[in-house]
């Protein structure tokens, strides 16, 4: 049985953009592996990379192009510190020099090395090519970024099946009617079969390791987000509004860290009316650090990082004052499956299904996370998740400028609280009442997705990308 784990669908990277930044940035590393195989990679002295389709339109604004340059310098997204970016990229500019894995320095201009072709190749929108000369001969190798930091090689499968990670689930699901199958047979929550699977291949020490290493760094995009002010970069002159919300909301709390920050927002007196404020200062937190390189969690998207973020933290300050790792643990987990649902059975790839793809999957993972975290059944969890998407169903991807700004910062909060009010709809919902189940509105959402024009799949080719230019910014 073909298989995704929760920590495929979270993966801790650099943005703005999980299938532009994050994923051409692995290709790069795959095609520094694919040469060290071949016993070539010392005789590399020039680099080529074409860019195809989505990648191409769209690359400037979403730092294709510094990604694959990061990528062939060897650094880690997970790891490299994100204020080395800059002087990393100024100096291959300015020297016109690369210093390939960090072992062998090339000449390297970018400004004609990487080349943008406006074409696309047939297998997937997200195309780029490697090429370099050895010995007088060509070679290349073509790779497809296809959502959420996957990356594949061209194969006889589909684009849209080419994705999935080998292994042997105790507990193996594709559609949601498995998942309820599992828990009614062995009288589980989704979490707890979830974590079966995830226990199949490492331990549970592991688990909790990599899950707290992803909350860590969702909290820290949430801090850092709330606590500085500006202009994104990118030519659009957004200004951080998180830090605004925050100041006006944040309460006289002394804090110091973002633990703290935990414990002073549960301290501080929230109205009605500020739970949405909470809500939305978190999302448009983290998606303002993912549009100034900042590192995020794809969840499962860069583009869509803000969403589960918001909704656990709303679950931690707000709905549940005595949440621990327990709760983040079980929230995340089911998070990660409802994912891994989506792009089995759909796509989480904005380039092939636009933001229903990427901020409605993301509102549908929170959503079921939450409900379970609420005391919702597991037919419960998959309504939650069902209401959710339903309700993203047809959403355009039309970045302005091909910047993962506007509107797609403002979108991780709308779809934050869509999911909040889904998993309320869905524990005053009766499961045998429901008309249309979670596989359905998957299916649904898929075959939205192939009739969608491609000018609405991260092309900005149309709806507010053309609508509104950068001069009315």
């Amino acid at each position: 049985m073909e298989c995704i784990s929760v920590f495929d669908m979270l993966k801790i990277g650099v943005g703005p953009s999980s299938s532009h930044t994050l994923g051409p940035w692995r290709a790069a590393e795959q095609w520094i592996a694919e040469l060290k195989k071949a016993n070539t990679f010392g005789q590399v002295d020039n680099i080529q990379i074409d860019l195809y389709g989505s990648l191409s339109l769209t690359g400037k604004g979403h730092a294709t192009d510094l990604a694959i340059m990061l990528g062939l310098t060897g650094a880690d997204p997970e790891t490299m510190p994100t204020e080395d970016i800059n002087r990393i990229i100024s100096e291959i500019k300015e020297s016109k020099t690369l210093n390939f894995n960090n072992e062998n320095r090339i000449p390297f201009d970018p400004s004609t090395a990487i080349v943008f072709n406006k074409k696309f190749l047939p297998f997937h929108s997200n195309g780029l090519r490697f090429s370099t000369v050895i010995k007088g001969k060509k070679q290349s190798s073509t790779f497809y970024s296809i959502g959420g930091g996957f990356v594949v090689k061209e194969t006889k499968n589909n684009a849209k099946k080419n994705f999935e990670i080998k292994c042997s689930f105790p507990y193996p699901i594709d559609k949601g009617t498995e998942l309820l199958q599992f828990c009614k047979t062995w009288d589980k929550s989704v979490s707890e079969i979830v974590l079966e699977n995830e226990k199949s291949i490492r331990s549970e020490e592991e688990i909790d390791a990599e899950l707290k290493r992803i909350w860590d760094t969702m909290l820290d995009s949430m801090y850092l987000g709330c606590h500085t002010e500006g202009t994104l970069p990118g030519g659009l002159k957004v200004r951080r509004r998180a830090f605004d919300i925050h100041q006006n909301i944040k309460g006289t709390a002394p804090y110091t860290n973002p633990v703290e920050w935990i414990y002073s927002i549960r301290q501080t007196e929230v109205k009605f009316r500020q739970i949405l404020k909470w809500v939305s200062c978190f999302a448009l937190a983290v998606n303002e650090v993912n549009a100034s390189l900042g590192r995020v969690v794809t969840a499962p998207t860069n583009g869509s990082a803000g969403v589960i973020p918001a909704v656990l933290m709303y679950y931690l300050v707000i709905e549940n004052h005595d949440g621990n790792f327990e709760d983040i643990k079980r929230f995340l987990l089911v998070a990660g499956e409802i994912g891994s649902i989506f792009k089995k059975g759909a796509t989480i790839s904005a380039a092939m299904g636009g933001c229903q793809a990427e901020i409605g999957v993301s509102s549908a993972m929170a959503a079921g996370a939450l409900c379970e975290r609420l005391g919702g059944t597991p037919e419960q969890v998959l309504v939650a998740s069902e209401i959710a998407m339903e309700h993203h169903l047809g959403l355009t991807c039309d970045p302005i400028g091909g910047l993962v700004q506007i509107p797609c910062i403002e979108r991780n909060a709308m779809g934050a609280i869509k999911a909040i009010n889904a998993a309320e709809l869905a524990l005053d919902t009766n499961p045998e009442n429901v008309k249309v189940p979670l596989d359905k509105v998957v299916s649904t959402m898929w075959e939205t997705a192939k009739d969608m024009s491609r000018k609405y799949k991260e092309t900005s080719e149309g709806g507010l990308a053309v609508g509104v230019h950068l001069t009315d910014c």
